[in-house]
């Protein structure tokens, strides 16, 4: 009834002010654009689209599945680790909410150096926290900054921005204000009494105040990272 998420408008607020500081002309890549969400952020930019093009919706049937899923649009349908464009080709690469979505997350990471020129800048998120979703093709999260320092830094970029999407009482409190849907979705007889312990749910929250804890939880990290020169291809590739 009062569910938000909460996850989702935050990310949103903050891919739309780090897109609009783009120089108008710069060629993006958006690496697993799905149905092009951020596209329209990328009006002033050079924008080519890439997903595998596999999920149709309904997935498994398991999990959070989106019931429709449109990638028509998409400008290159290729596996993400090896899109077919030339070496240094793009100024700044998006890829927002996909990793998850790879069996091997950091062959991702490979592609992407491979790709952007010398200066060019990463603009990454990836959840810490999230519901199985698009099953089967969701196989890990728990993205932490740990992760994002460990696999960016060596791989020649200088990570510029690594930011907390929420913290975990803002998870907590999202879940809450979930479960009432969650019940009567799942025809639970208690989907009456779990609303109400949501309503009690958002009250504390409205009184505990604003201290933070993301250094327990998040719903994910949101990451700038710049590709420093001379770091085209990997020592071990």
């Amino acid at each position: 009834m009062f569910y938000t998420n909460t996850n989702d408008s935050n990310r949103a607020v903050w891919l739309s002010s780090k897109l609009n500081r783009i120089p108008s002309g710069l060629r993006i890549l958006d690496a697993g654009a799905g149905e092009l969400r951020n596209k329209p952020l990328c009006a002033h930019l050079n924008y080519v689209s890439q997903d595998f093009g596999q999920y149709d919706g309904g997935g498994d049937g398991k999990g959070l599945q989106t019931g429709k899923w449109d990638t028509s649009q998409i400008d290159l349908v290729c596996d993400i680790t090896a899109i077919p464009e030339p070496d240094a080709s793009f100024d700044v690469i998006l890829c927002s909410e996909v990793l998850e979505h790879v069996p091997e997350p950091t062959h991702v990471l490979d592609e992407f150096v491979r790709l952007l020129k010398p200066g060019g800048k990463l603009i990454l998120t990836a959840p810490f926290a999230s519901f199985v979703h698009m099953a089967p093709y969701h196989y890990c999260s728990g993205f932490s900054r740990y992760w994002y320092e460990h696999h960016l830094v060596p791989r020649g970029f200088e990570i510029m921005e690594l930011t907390a999407n929420g913290d975990w009482f803002a998870y907590i409190e999202q879940e809450l204000m979930r479960l009432g849907s969650m019940e009567r979705q799942r025809g639970n007889w208690s989907w009456l009494l779990a609303y109400a312990y949501s309503m009690l749910g958002v009250l504390y929250f409205k009184l505990r105040g604003n201290k933070q804890a993301e250094d327990l939880a998040c719903f994910g990290w949101h990451c700038v990272a710049v590709k420093t020169s001379g770091n085209l291809r990997l020592k071990n590739k």
